[in-house]
């Protein structure tokens, strides 16, 4: 068990939480969710000890061990990917090191063997014998085997890092397991593996998460950061959304019945407050209005956008065709010979490599040309594209009016104030420069502008990175509400299961799947 007790943090003026008084135990899997800036990360780093809290103090049993998943991706470069895993369980790494420093030496005293006796008892009582096996093991069920296994982390792409850090964390059976965005920029095969891992795990797990579905696939309860506080509920995500919205709603049915019979015994004070033979019953109708006063529902700090993507026009017959289209990076190819005929309605979700589908969707916009072959787009059609990296369009000192306005004929400023408002950004905000925003921020600027255009096909690559789960849900309505034509990357399954019909994966020789069908039906045939 860990048990934060009365955790209070402040950053200046700031009070991030207050008196959090919270228990996680054995044999669960917590899903802390907020906000984002709610102070998740901060709470993670907390109960790992990286960080202080101004006061209160985390409690965990005695000889139980934390592990954490490491955010920074090159700080094993100079180990091998083997050596990096097998640092993640730390007792039995500096038993390993201490024993083999003593067998290295040519000069082995009578104290060194008493020494290399007591490690290697350590040694066996920490399983150590099984270690590189078992590490092996866990890489290759991460995707990563062979002579890998033996290459300095240097020499790893990011995507490959990311696995050996989750590798890492989950390394040695830790008694408690804190893991921070585990699933960011994993494939789908991959949150699949860790979905059943963490299902299968006996002890206790603390996660952050954007992704929906993962949280709803290994949680057994949710801890809900909000109010400065954290409360935790028993169930999955989707058990505690249904459950909040409905205490948020009785809350307000309460408040309202109240408001109501305090207007009646106002009216009733109002009318005989001065005649002598009601002036009792006056005055215990004040006093009983006192006790009625509903309480003013606590601001959270959770916010959600309103995203409506609308077609200023339907597309016609001829949406988008490609003959032969190819494309090689750095040796790679990254597809071949691709002919696709997009058809009215379709809503197709991309999934393979992720330098191939990004490379895609720039060519379909033409912020690339591929190496062989055409793109065609049909002449009703009008297109709006949001990459993964939006970052040229917010290298400018604009405030958002000016820059969403760049998006418009309109001069109307509350007009384009309209569209801000509905991204969070509403009064002084909408004057706040572009250069100064957070990733969430520009990915809701980035759907105002695509709601703006009334283009009849969207194209997104990764929309949800950056975005809190309350701005994920509304993009996710806002794209299964658009009626046009959509096509799009994403790591979320939720959002790819309920949005897509039709999903194309690109194959690592540079050919492409066609599979018609949800998310769900691709992975039952893929699996097979």
């Amino acid at each position: 068990m860990i048990h934060a007790s009365n955790i209070t943090l402040r950053f200046g003026g700031r009070t991030l939480f207050e008196g959090v008084d919270v228990k996680f135990t054995g044999g669960n899997c917590y899903g802390l969710i907020g906000a984002n800036g709610a102070g998740k990360s901060t709470f993670m780093k907390i109960l790992s000890g990286d960080i202080d809290s101004t006061e209160g103090n985390v409690i965990v049993d005695p000889g139980k061990r934390i592990s954490t998943l490491k955010q920074d991706q090159f700080a094993y470069d100079e180990y091998t990917v083997l050596e990096t895993v097998l640092m993640g369980y730390d007792a039995l790494y500096k038993v390993m090191k201490e024993r083999d420093a003593i067998y290295a030496k040519e000069d082995f005293s009578e104290e060194d063997g008493i020494r290399a006796g007591e490690l290697e008892e350590e040694f066996s009582n920490m399983e150590g014998y099984n270690a590189e096996a078992d590490a092996g093991i866990m890489l290759a069920q991460v995707g990563l085997e062979g002579d890998v296994l033996q290459d300095k982390m240097a020499n790893l792409e990011a995507g490959q890092k990311i696995k050996v850090l989750l590798a890492q964390a989950l390394f040695g059976n830790p008694d408690i397991l804190l893991l921070d965005e585990p699933t960011n920029h994993l494939d789908h095969a991959t949150i699949q593996w860790l979905e059943d891992f963490l299902y299968n795990f006996k002890n206790t797990v603390i996660v952050i998460s954007h992704d929906r579905h993962f949280l709803n696939t290994v949680c057994t309860h949710i801890a809900d950061l909000d109010f400065k506080k954290i409360q935790v509920y028993v169930g999955n995500y989707d058990f505690w959304y249904q459950s909040s919205q409905l205490m948020v709603q009785q809350k307000r049915d309460s408040n309202k019945k109240a408001e109501q019979r305090i207007k009646e015994l106002e009216e009733f004070v109002q009318r005989f407050s001065a005649n002598a033979s009601k002036s009792k019953q006056a005055t215990s109708r004040k006093k009983l209005i006192e006790k009625l006063r509903p309480d003013e529902l606590p601001e959270s700090s959770r916010r959600a956008p309103y995203i409506a993507f609308k077609a200023g026009r339907p597309c016609g017959d001829i949406i988008l065709n490609t003959e032969g289209l190819s494309k090689t990076v750095d040796g790679k190819v990254l597809f071949k010979n691709l002919n696709l005929e997009v058809r009215t309605g379709d809503k197709i979700a991309w999934v393979g490599d992720s330098v191939a589908k990004s490379t895609l969707l720039e060519i379909f916009s033409g912020k690339q040309d591929p190496d062989e072959g055409t793109v065609t787009w049909g002449q009703t059609i009008t297109y709006d594209y949001m990459p993964s990296d939006n970052s040229e369009y917010f290298s400018n000192d604009m405030s958002l009016v000016e820059w969403l306005g760049q998006y418009t004929d309109s001069d109307d400023d509350n007009y384009i104030r309209g569209f801000l408002g509905r991204m969070l950004f509403s009064g002084e905000e909408a004057k706040k420069k572009v250069s100064v925003l957070s990733g969430g921020e520009k990915a809701r600027c980035m759907f105002s502008k695509m709601m703006l255009s009334e283009s009849n096909v969207l194209l997104f690559d990764e929309p949800t990175d950056h975005l809190d789960l309350e701005s994920i849900t509304a993009l996710n309505e806002g794209l299964k509400g658009y009626d046009q034509v959509i096509l799009f990357t994403s790591h979320d399954h939720e959002l790819t299961q309920t949005v897509a019909n039709r999903i194309i994966e690109i194959r690592e020789d540079g050919s492409i799947f066609d599979h018609f069908g949800d998310f769900e039906s691709y992975l039952k045939k893929r699996n097979g």
